[in-house]
């Protein structure tokens, strides 16, 4: 159950991981930095919990499902903060 855990939240930080991307595209000067601070400690705490929860989750499973989360949730983060559409 753990590992779980741990992958679940590998997908949260993965999401976060995006939200920063998008608040990057429109910034610059000190703000750039912070941002990018967020957005690198993002990933490396992503990639800290999948690699955790591949201690007890075979990678062909583990991997999908951290990319779905974070799929899905780069459509969400898109819709709800930076007024994307969703359309084919």
């Amino acid at each position: 159950m753990i590992y779980w855990m741990y992958l679940i939240l590998a997908g949260l930080f993965e999401v976060g991981v995006t939200f920063c991307l998008g608040k990057l595209k429109d910034i610059s000067g000190i703000e750039l930095v912070g941002w990018s601070l967020a957005l690198l400690s993002g990933m490396a705490v992503s990639i800290f919990f999948v690699n955790k929860s591949m201690d007890g989750i075979p990678l062909g499973i583990a991997y999908p499902v951290w990319t779905g989360i974070g799929a899905a949730g780069a459509v969400i983060v898109g819709c709800i903060f930076f007024g994307e559409s969703v359309t084919f």
